[in-house]
């Protein structure tokens, strides 16, 4: 018989539920606007594509920083300040066009760009702590909410426009919306330290005269340790397997409606359908993978979805009929769906280097985001966007041959849950019972070549034991 999870835990998970479903919310509701953005700016096509890769580049510059402030500010902090900034993005994208003001829009797209990116760190080291609390995989639903919010927001801006409603208008009035609902979320989504956490900034405490400089060198040691993890190995594979990710998810968005418009010839009705078909494949199995990842692991599952999109995205480009290339999406869908929630979770699993390393990988991410319009720009001018949207099949392959990368971390304390394929249980008898999680003075003694001269003994303390005299050194 299973224990019921903590409420603190429960209740947690479903405030993050709830953050991830506003960030697609905000995030289609704006998209959902571009068309009357670019008409009240009389702005072209490459005009407009050049004020959105302000809103990649504000990202990139954020992500590279954002782990730093994590690890000094926490979750709730970093989080309170990504919501003001969005609500002036969003106002300004609102007001921006309306009076005309160029200069106006950019600044509401890098602030959009700066605030998404911060806020997104933040929710994803968090998702990746409540996993760990429940013991099984639940990161993709949390990913799947967004998704669902993507569809909200698109049908919020779609009715927005079809009544008429000013983007002077909508735009503000969903800022007000997204800050009610995290401000009232955010007193209870993030959960406290793990026992690992503790333990890792519990040892080597000085004594209380030297408080200012200890918090002055534990800063240091945080921010060394949110840029360290750009020369990890593991770290980057995982980057380039979300980056990867991140340049499938996106060319769909930006390129598949127009792919099947050009491609077969069909309305701009059809084309949203075959988007539409993307997400909800997506979506569906977000929901659903987490049970193929409890059973068959990261690296198994990683492997197939890269196939899945291989195939999906082959049919697609070359398929001669639109029933054929209609399944291609969905097997595209499909693969598309748990690769970013498995970076994650990959780039999680030392929760005391989550922050730093979730930061590392979301740079890949918006790295994608800035080269593969130019790319699939240029490729689509020569060869057609359906036919353009086949070279991601090398960016699945080359997740396919890193896919070992995101196997969950054996060193790490109290990280994400085993997985089967990724960690094969040790034979019977020779098994080494990890620490509980309630258990500091275990988990400080699972990171030996951490502990300080007398760390132990305050670990104990802090565990609320009495020290081992005459104990082994």
């Amino acid at each position: 018989m299973t224990r019921p999870d903590p409420p603190a835990v429960v209740r947690a998970r479903l405030l993050l539920t709830g953050l991830f479903t506003l960030a697609g919310i905000t995030f289609a509701s704006w998209l959902a606007r571009l068309p009357t953005v670019r008409d009240l700016l009389d702005l072209g096509t490459a005009d407009l594509g050049l004020l959105l890769l302000v809103g990649s580049v504000g990202s990139l510059l954020t992500v590279t920083t954002s782990g730093m402030l994590l690890e000094r500010w926490g979750s709730r902090r970093v989080l309170l300040v990504s919501t003001f900034v969005l609500a002036a993005a969003l106002v300004l994208l609102g007001t921006g066009p309306t009076v005309g003001s160029v200069a106006l829009l950019a600044a509401g797209i890098f602030l959009n760009g700066v605030a998404v990116a911060l806020g997104n760190v933040a929710i994803n080291v968090e998702s990746a702590r409540v996993e760990r609390a429940l013991g099984r995989t639940v990161i993709p639903q949390f990913h799947a909410a967004f998704s669902v919010g993507a569809v909200v927001g698109s049908g919020l801006g779609a009715l927005a426009s079809a009544g008429g409603v000013p983007v002077a208008v909508q735009l503000p009035a969903t800022a007000a919306l997204m800050v009610v609902w995290r401000l009232a979320s955010l007193p209870r989504v993030v959960l406290p330290a793990s026992a690992a956490e503790t333990a890792e900034r519990s040892v080597g405490r000085p004594l209380p005269a030297d408080a200012t400089a200890s918090r002055a060198r534990r800063g240091v040691r945080r921010v060394g340790a949110a840029l360290g993890a750009w020369r990890e190995r593991r770290t980057l594979l995982v980057g380039v397997v979300v980056l990867a990710a991140a340049f499938s998810e996106g060319a769909a968005n930006n390129w598949l409606s127009l792919a099947v418009v050009d491609g077969f010839g069909t309305s701009e009705a059809v084309g949203g359908a075959a988007l539409g078909l993307f997400v909800a494949s997506m979506t569906a199995v977000r929901l659903l993978g987490t049970r193929l990842l409890d059973r068959y692991g990261r690296v198994a599952v990683l492997r197939a979805s890269g196939a899945s999109s291989v195939v999906g995205l082959l049919l697609f480009g070359f398929a001669p009929t639109f029933a054929l290339a209609a399944a291609g999406v969905v097997l595209w869908g499909v693969g598309a769906a748990l690769a970013v929630p498995i970076g994650i979770a990959a780039a999680s699993d030392d929760p005391v280097r989550a922050a730093g390393r979730v930061a590392v990988v979301s740079a890949f991410a918006s790295m994608a985001s800035l080269v593969a319009p130019p790319v699939l720009g240029l490729a689509a001018e020569s060869v057609g966007a359906r036919h353009a949207l086949t070279l991601i099949v090398v960016a699945m392959v080359l997740s396919v041959v890193v896919a070992p990368a995101v196997a969950r971390d054996a060193t790490a304390p109290g990280g994400a849950p085993a997985r089967p394929a990724d960690a094969p249980a040790a034979p019977a008898g020779r098994q080494a019972a990890a620490p509980a999680d309630g258990d500091l003075e275990g988990l400080v003694r699972s990171r030996r070549h951490h502990v300080l001269p007398g760390g132990r003994r305050r670990a104990r303390r802090a565990a609320g034991r009495p020290p081992v005299r005459g104990a082994a050194r």
